[in-house]
Formats: structure tokens, sequence, C-alpha cells
């Protein structure tokens, strides 16, 4: 079999087959990255007839009637796919087209290359060409329908003279020059066209041979060529959301975070790893292409079913609140920004998991980001997708598979992370790896996550870590300062100077900069035991604890510092990890029965409400009714936690809903959510669980709270009302009661 065919391709022909759609012309490889330099030297090597490389195809295999998938039926499935010469086709069609090009940073350009044809010279437009009466400004100008080119030439040589006098010679040399530039559109090259029969490994061989120095074609990159061909509509969709995750919004819903920019790549690994669960890539071409394991054959249907599958998948994958609600669980491990975040692969991987367990168990988002912030928290601690992540993802994705439960899925995932977390790790492996002067180093971030998890206080001062980290805070000097607890100066003064040691992670204490500022390069025993004894006794002991400071860790010599400190912040990190665990959604929830609660009454973590809006003297709704729920939830998230029933009078007698008028329980449900989104706040909603049971007969609107993470006011107006649960009463607190408690409670 002839691995490839040779065609003498005239420029002309090649913009009219990707205008057709003949040849696919998608941002495949990777987006546009040709500075514009390089699109004008190319049209220049046109213009002087100079060879610009070869071009090389690879047949699809798509039928000439095929449509591609999702598309309107006037989209054909392109019979050519290119491999090498993307950036030189893009230049060419782009400018010949005067179509706009993506940018690497997403950003869509036009390319305007201008032409002096007197001189015969190409240069990149700016405003000083735009004004010269010498250049053609935008040669895209000249190969529009409308254009001809004898009027286009005479009305330069017009322009031209109005500022200038003209040679005839001058003249004809212009006229020629324009001509000739116009005929570009001959210009012929050559094309490689490698038979649909060639597997992927052949043509990216064949790609690095011809291409030498150029990228290597990888497994994402034949998928990505896959869906250009077949559904270039999925390919479009991670490209846009990839683009949008780069920067905010100006309005509306976007996937933008402060976690992570994904490529179109990465986002496309999750919706391979969700529907067709493969890590490797190697295999997914084959399988989305369609082929027989057996006969080699490709077969449509087959491929059509494995891309409805990858198409259903990425629906899943793309989705704003599936995104966000994910990227929570790294905040709930403690993970605040992109740059604690050591390995995107972790981060891609973790995803997978969230949405397998969402979709295909049905589990419930809370408890699935609750165990994928722990899972999250051991891969990046561990650095689980560093070193060969398909290998090790697909063993994780083995060890998943089968399972029909929900709960067992849970189970696994951190079962998973408690065979991967063991003894030695905490007390061998860990304080080993913090022996390390790196400053991305996964375990330094393990620490800073779990001082937050834990509601440490920055070193000697008073604002809690996880309130001076703010992602959208950009300033000239960070909030948070890792300061040298023995200054380099100092170390130098004795002897120390190897900056692998001075630099020690172990080295390095959160502080506010002013404090940083201030400590200066002062040796330990100078600054540190003035700042110890402004502390009480119970500071001291949280201080140490929360930095891993030995006792008088000023006065130990630096290695035996580093070394107790290295155990110590081992500690801190289980520490913060066993936290994580420990506090899932359902923790701190009673578990007695809705009859049970019935039961027992009214008390510290029970009340009942006979309606959510609905005041049943006036049988209308009413602001003070909705407003004595919220203080009611308000003050369980200030206290213990508690369970609100709503449908069920004073004495425990169940009255149903019928009263409150809304049409379903769904718009009861998000009723809810809004005036606690409202008049609470956002950060509140995933500590409030509303659903609905049966119980005598009726329906009754059941709220369990857990204990908040920070004090919850009610916006009463325009007041902010704070209240407290108090025997099987809820009480309002003013004044400096509501700090005395918060300083006590919340600490």
């Amino acid at each position: 079999m002839a691995l490839f065919t040779t065609t003498a391709y005239p420029l002309v022909a090649l913009i009219e087959d990707i205008g057709l759609g003949k040849i696919g012309l998608p941002e495949i490889q990777r987006p546009f990255v040709w500075p514009n330099v390089n699109v004008r030297n190319l049209f220049d090597s046109l213009y002087r007839g100079y060879p610009v490389g070869y071009l090389l195809f690879w047949e699809t295999g798509a039928d000439p009637e095929m449509r591609r998938i999702g598309e309107p039926s006037d989209q054909k499935a392109p019979s050519l796919a290119i491999v090498d010469g993307q950036q030189r086709l893009t230049s060419l069609y782009a400018v010949i087209k005067g179509k706009e090009v993506i940018r690497s940073n997403f950003v869509k350009d036009r390319i305007r290359i201008a032409f002096n044809p007197l001189q015969s010279r190409f240069d990149v437009a700016d405003a000083s060409i735009a004004k010269d009466k010498a250049y053609i400004p935008d040669i895209s100008e000249l190969w529009k329908p409308e254009t001809n080119v004898f009027e286009f030439a005479n009305h330069f040589v017009a322009e031209l003279k109005s500022v200038r006098e003209l040679t005839t010679e001058e003249i004809g040399k212009a006229q020629s020059s324009i001509g000739r530039l116009h005929g570009l559109l001959q210009y012929s090259f050559t094309a490689l066209t490698l038979n649909s029969a060639v597997d992927v490994e052949t043509v990216a061989e064949v790609f690095v041979r011809i291409n030498g120095q150029g990228k290597k074609l990888n497994q994402a990159d034949f998928i990505m060529t896959l869906m250009s061909v077949f559904w270039d509509q999925g390919r479009a969709e991670l490209e846009k959301f990839a683009r949008e995750a780069t920067a905010p919004s100006k309005g509306g819903p976007s996937p933008y975070n402060h976690f992570i920019k994904p490529s179109p790549d990465q986002l496309l690994r999750v919706g391979v790893g969700l529907g067709l669960k493969r890590a490797r890539l190697e295999n997914v071409y084959s399988v989305l292409r369609g082929r027989d394991a057996d006969t080699g054959e490709v077969d449509p249907k087959k491929r059509e079913a494995q891309f409805e599958i990858l198409r259903s998948a990425q629906t899943h994958a793309l989705n704003y609140a599936n995104w966000h609600h994910f990227l929570g669980a790294l905040t709930l491990g403690g993970y605040r920004h992109e740059g604690m975040i050591t390995s995107e692969t972790a981060v891609i991987y973790s995803y997978v998991l969230y949405l397998i367990g969402i979709i295909d168990h049905g589990i419930e988002k809370p408890k699935m980001r609750q165990a994928i912030a722990e899972f999250f928290f051991m891969a990046s601690l561990t650095g689980r997708y560093t070193n060969s992540p398909e290998t090790a993802f697909e063993f994780d994705l083995a060890q998943l598979r089968g399972i029909k439960s929900g709960d067992v899925y849970l189970e696994k995932l951190r079962q998973i992370c408690a065979t991967t977390l063991t003894n030695d790790f905490w007390e061998i492996t860990l304080p080993n790896r913090l022996a390390t002067s790196a400053s991305r180093s996964p375990s330094r971030f393990a620490y800073q996550a779990s001082l937050i998890l834990l509601g440490a206080r920055a070193l000697y001062g008073p604002l809690k870590i996880a309130d001076m980290i703010d992602p959208a805070v950009k300033g000239s000097k960070t909030a948070v300062e890792q300061h040298h607890l023995f200054p380099r100066s100092y170390l130098n003064s004795i002897g120390i100077t190897d900056l692998r040691e001075v630099n020690q992670i172990a080295n390095f204490a959160v502080v506010e900069w002013p404090d940083n500022v201030k400590i200066s390069d002062e040796a330990p025993k100078d600054y540190a035991p003035a700042l110890d004894k402004k502390m009480s006794s119970a500071e001291r002991q949280e201080m140490q604890r929360w930095h891993a400071l030995p006792s008088l860790w000023w006065d130990l010599p630096y290695e035996q510092f580093l070394k107790e400190r290295r155990v110590k912040m081992a500690s801190l990190v289980r520490e913060g990890y066993q936290k994580l665990c420990g506090v899932t959604p359902t923790a701190q929830i009673a578990p007695l029965s809705i009859a049970e609660l019935l039961a027992a009454g009214e008390s510290s973590v029970v009340e009942f409400k006979s309606t959510l809006r609905t005041n049943l003297h006036t049988g209308q709704p009413d602001d003070k009714i909705q407003l004595s729920a919220l203080k009611t939830i308000a003050g369980f998230l200030n206290a213990r936690g508690g369970t609100l029933m709503v449908g069920v009078d004073d004495e425990g007698k169940v009255l149903g809903l019928a009263a409150d008028g809304f049409p379903n329980e769904d718009k009861m449900g998000l009723h809810l959510v809004n005036l606690i989104r409202d008049r609470i706040g956002d950060i509140f909603l995933p500590y409030v669980h509303p659903h609905f049971e049966d119980e005598d007969d009726q329906r009754v609107f059941v709220i369990r709270c857990e204990r908040g993470p920070k004090p919850a006011f009610v916006k009463d107006g325009a007041v902010q009302r704070f209240y407290v649960r108090g025997a099987n009463a809820t009480v309002e607190l003013s004044g400096s009661a509501v700090m005395d408690y918060g300083n006590a409670h919340f600490k």
C-alpha cells in the first residue's frame, strides 16, 4: 500500500477547498502562534517564487456526503485533515480572505500585511504605514470578490501621485507589482496526502521526520483532529471553554476561576475519562474512529456511537455549574488559588472522579465534593499524577470500575486515600519530603492548606491566614509573605551560605508583610522572644502548634530546628487532613428520624414552623414569617447545627405544605435557597441541607443545618441581625455580645 500521494496544489484551489470544507482548517495542533512577521515573510517568499515547504494532509476516510455530528446539514465532514502546514495555511487563508485568527491567548485578531509596490516590499501594517500612500496597507483588499485588479492598481497610482510625482517607469513598476501580488493565487504548493488507512503512529513519525524541529504530535492532537472532522462543534466547545476560562466574564456565567486555565487537551481528557473511562489516549483514537479490533475496518455506526458517548460526557464536563461546584472542593481542601496548585493534572483527574460520582452514581453534589476535597488533598500532597500520570489514573479508574453503588464509590475513593496516606507516609515520607528548598513543593502547599483548614493565624499576627488570601486581589505586595524564621543575613553570619539550606521549607513561616519588614534580618533570638511574651499561654501554645515551632525554637541550632520543625509540620498537615476528612456535610446532622424528632418536640437543635412564607391568619405571604425561618436557620448555623421542619405546628402536629401555595416542591426549595443566598449569604448554602419527607400522610419540608464556617447574619431591611440558638428558642445578640460570641465560637 502506498503511504501517500503527491499533488501540485495551486493556492487558489487550497483556499477554495478550505472554504468549501473539503480541507479542515481547525486549531488542532495549537492556536495560531506565528508572529505577524512570519506571515510577512511567507508572503514575501511566495512573491519571490521561493519554496515554502511541503503540506502534509491525511485522508480522513469521511464519506463525501457525510455530515458532521451536531452541525447543520450543509456542514460536511472534510475529506482531508492538516497534519503539517496549519500555520502556513491559516496565515494564507486569514490574509487572503480577511479572516480573524485565534491567538495563543484565545484573543481574535486580524493579520494585516502591507505591501510597497515600488519597492516590492512586504511589512506588518502599523499606524505609520496606514498613512503612507506608498503602501497598500492591507493586501487582503486585493482579493475581495468585488475587487478589479486593474482598477485597484490605477487607484493606488492615483493616490500616490496626489502626494508625489511618479515617472512612467514607476507607474509601470507599481502596476506590474500589484498584478504579480494578485497572481500569488496561482502559486503551486506540493501536498503530500497520507492514505486514510495509515495508523496514527506512522503519521506521527512522518510528521516528525518532515517537520524536524517542530512540535511532536501526541494522542490528544489526533483526537482533536478527529473531532474536527466528525464533530467540529465539540472541538469548538472545548476551545471556547478554555478561552473563556482565561479572563473574568464581562457579564453572565463563565468557567473563569482562580485555580486553573484549562487547555482544550485537558478538557478533552475529562470527557474521555467520564464517557469512555480511559486515561490513556493511545487507544481512544481507534475507539472513536470506530475501528474494529479484529478486522481493522472502520465502522461508521461504531464511530457515531462512540462520539455520542463522548458528546454526552463533554456536555457534563463543560457544564459551568458542575465545574464551579467541583472547584469548590479545592477551596474546601484549603487550596485557594493557582499559586498553590502544583499539578494541573491532579485537578483534571479529580474533576473526572467528581463527574463519575454525580453522573454515573447519582451521588449528591455536596457529598461528592467533600470526598473529592479529601482525594485532591491526597493527590496533590503525594504528587500522585506527577510521574506517568496516565498510568496512575488508569490504575485508579480500574479500581473504581464495576462499582454499582454511590456509597461504595465514595468508600473506595476514601480507601485509596487511606492506603496512600499511611502512618509511614506521615511519620517518615512527609518529613523527608519537607527537607527541600523547592518553592513549588507539593508538601509546602499542603502545609499552607492545612493552616487554612485549621483556622490558623499568621505568625505572631491577629489575622487568619484564610482571610489574608484573596486570589482576586492583586497588589504590589502580597498580604501573605513567607518569612525566613532564621533570616538569610543571620545564617550567612554563622557560615551558612548555601541557598538550598537557607531556603529550606522548614525555615519559612506565614506572616503579614508589614511584620516581615519589621522582622527584617534580625537573629531569631533578637526578635522572637519579645513577640512571644506578648501572647497568653493559650495563644502561645496554639501559635506553636499551627506554625510547627518547637518550644524556645530560637535557641536551637539551625539544623536541629529544621529537623524538629519538619516532623511538626508533617504532623500539622496530618491534622489538617484529618479535620478535612472528619467534617463531612452530614457529620453534625442528628441521626434521628422525623418521627423521633416530632415526638421529642422543639429543643436547642429542633424547631417547628407551620409555614415558610404564609401568614396563616391572613392567608398571604408575609416577610415576618420568612424572617422567622431565617432567624432559626442562622441560629443553627451560629450554634452547633440543628433541624428546622416546615409544615409542623408548635405542638408537633403535621400540617403539610399546602398553605404556602408553592406550585411544586422544586419551587419551594428554590425559594428557600434564594432567601438564604440573598439574606444570609452564598457561603452558607453548603451548610444547609433541605429536603422533603412524608409524615402522617403529609409532606414536610426538612431543613438540616450544620454549624456554619463563620458568623451568619440575617439581612432585615438595612439592618444585619445576629441570632443564636439557646434552649428551644432563637435569640438576637447585639453590640459587643456579637463579637464576644464570635470570638468564643468561631476560633
